[in-house]
């Protein structure tokens, strides 16, 4: 169920394929006949970070050892017709979050907590596949179920070390350690083998090991705060699209309770934070039949791009100062930019270029 793409290399998350402009990504979901595929009670809130321990090597793996204690009871296992992924409880009325390719298509499910008892049963209260972020909630809440401490996205920093807790390959409750190796990562999610296609900005690189059925997940600091939401893991062509060691990506914590939050209160949610121009288009190919821009097939009616003058028939070839080639590249360009940023759009019109300035519309 997850997949996943890199700028550098193809990455590919738990079960969805994924790029990242320059590398692939698989998202982490795992199926159920193969071992392949990576807010808001008072107590999913943020808080403050102690800072983590210093000394001995005892003193560090007691650190572990406590964080492990304390989150692994918020992780649970969620199993649909078709695979299996991870969740993070993240209140006490029963709401789970967990990717939108985890529960692709299900309306129910079966988890299982850390805890222990047994399965309880659930259902989807909605899905985002957008940010690839779900919410489904318990349909019995039992008297142990234990919320996460989610931390703030602001603070974290490459270097910290991290734990990822989740269900890989059906290893239920399993803990891998890393490091942050990147933030404000910008990854888009191919549409195949489960995969949303979402494009997610600000996300988590981290080097620890994100496998089939970590998707959905916790990533975890070392005060036992979740940090981010374990989706996407690398691929490399070289390696047969095999698993590229230490590099995965996680949704950061504030666009789980962005998403989570208006899911829950909401059923939906009701304000993406994502920019958008406000057209249909499609991808486009040169005379070598390469990708060349992106053809306006239509303009939503008092829009961005129909405020600034675009119209059907146009082909978008810049946005800024990126080259605009195929409609991922356009996703990606302006998943780096917030409704009501400006933006200078290059397009071509009976072969002539012109450039147009737009203010962003929200998705």
């Amino acid at each position: 169920m997850d997949g996943s793409r890199a700028r550098t290399l193809p990455l590919v998350a738990a079960v969805c394929a994924v790029t990242l402009l320059a590398a692939g990504l698989a998202g982490c979901s795992g199926k159920k006949t193969s071992s392949s595929a990576a807010t808001s009670s008072a107590s999913s809130s943020s808080a403050p970070a102690p800072a983590p321990p210093a000394g001995s090597a005892g003193d560090l793996q007691a650190a572990y050892e406590k964080v492990v204690k304390d989150v692994l009871p918020s992780v649970v296992q969620i199993t649909t017709g078709e695979g299996l992924g991870s969740g993070v409880i993240y209140d006490d009325k029963g709401h789970i979050v967990t990717n939108a390719h985890v529960v692709g298509n299900a309306e129910s499910f079966k988890v299982t907590l850390a805890t222990g008892g047994g399965t309880v049963g659930a259902r989807l209260v909605s899905s985002y596949p957008d940010q690839d972020l779900a919410v489904v909630q318990l349909n019995d809440v039992p008297k142990n179920v234990k919320p996460a401490t989610f931390g703030d996205s602001a603070k974290v920093e490459v270097g910290q070390i991290v734990l990822a807790m989740g269900n890989p390959l059906g290893l239920s409750s399993s803990v891998t350690q890393g490091i942050v190796s990147a933030v404000g990562r910008t990854v888009s999610e191919g549409s195949s083998g489960g995969g949303t296609g979402a494009t997610i900005s600000n996300m988590v690189q981290t080097s620890a090991a994100i496998n089939p059925g970590n998707s959905g997940g916790a990533l975890v600091n070392l005060s036992g705060q979740v940090i981010g939401i374990p989706t996407l893991a690398a691929t490399d062509p070289e390696l047969g699209n095999g698993a590229a060691p230490g590099i995965g990506f996680a949704i950061p914590a504030s666009t789980v309770h962005t998403v989570a939050g208006q899911i829950i209160k909401s059923g939906k949610v009701t304000n993406s934070g994502r920019a958008a121009l406000g057209i249909t288009a499609r991808t486009v190919v040169g005379d070598n039949f390469a990708p060349a821009g992106v053809a306006v097939v239509s303009v939503t009616q008092g829009g961005a791009a129909d405020k600034a003058g675009i119209r059907a028939g146009d082909v978008i070839t810049g946005l800024n100062d990126t080259a605009i080639t195929t409609m991922q590249s356009l996703t990606e360009a302006l998943a780096g930019l917030k409704p009501g940023d400006r933006a200078k759009v290059t397009y071509l019109r009976d072969g002539s270029e012109h450039t147009a300035t737009a203010t962003l519309g929200e998705m």
